[in-house]
């Protein structure tokens, strides 16, 4: 596994003019990997967009090494890093507490009478948007850090995480309307319950639309 980040070249706007909505990112994403588009071999890469310190970084966990002059094709020249990832998986333990830092699209399933597929709706609320991840962190190999008040010893325990972002930005459909996706961003502290699980969620993402930008978890073991 591959973790690669570029920073988007946002001041040069005739150079990013395309980046519009977030099936261009997918895009972007995609003619990254010049050799599986070549073998017809298209894999799932996540990917999610940070926004740290006034600067927008465009960040992807791959199977394959990217091609570095495809990563950069929207970003600023002599930023693009790839990093191998399967050390770091590697030393994952059960018990260790880690910083995550999460986009997601928070959403649910309700049954439609009279038809089989049942239809995806997005959590609104930002209490019902902390619910969703509390709700999977179980099976998916973590639990969210608690912490209370030391000083309010009858103050409600809480989890240690904090939505730090929300927007809903735009998926383009040639043939159909444009939709625009919940999108919401999560910081915190974890604790890792079941490490095959748990890289399983590292790897392969969590909750839905992760084609474009939302699934992918970031870790730093605390110290």
């Amino acid at each position: 596994m591959y973790l690669s980040r570029v920073e988007v070249d946002s001041r040069n706007r005739q150079k990013i003019k395309d980046l519009t909505h977030l099936g261009a990112y997918h895009n972007w994403v995609e003619q990254s990997f010049p050799k599986e588009i070549a073998q017809k071999e298209r894999r799932r890469h996540l990917w999610r967009l940070d926004n740290l310190g006034g600067k927008q970084y465009l960040l992807v966990l791959s199977e394959e090494k990217p091609d570095i002059q495809k990563l950069v094709t929207y970003g600023v020249t002599g930023t693009a890093m790839i990093k191998t990832y399967d050390s770091f998986l590697d030393r994952i333990q059960t018990g260790q507490i880690m910083q995550f830092r999460l986009t997601a699209n928070p959403s649910r399933k309700i049954s439609r009478p009279g038809q089989k597929q049942g239809r995806v709706v997005p959590h609104i609320t930002v209490d019902q948007q902390r619910n969703w991840l509390i709700e999977r962190a179980a099976a998916s190999g973590f639990e969210l850090v608690q912490q209370e008040i030391v000083d309010e010893p009858k103050a409600p325990v809480s989890r240690a995480f904090d939505i730090v972002a929300r927007d809903w930005p735009v998926l383009h459909h040639k043939k159909e309307r444009n939709v625009r996706l919940s999108r919401v961003t999560f910081e915190g502290l974890l604790r890792v319950t079941d490490v095959e699980t748990f890289k399983t969620t590292l790897t392969q993402g969590l909750g839905r639309e992760k084609a474009f930008g939302m699934g992918l978890m970031t870790v730093i073991p605390e110290r």
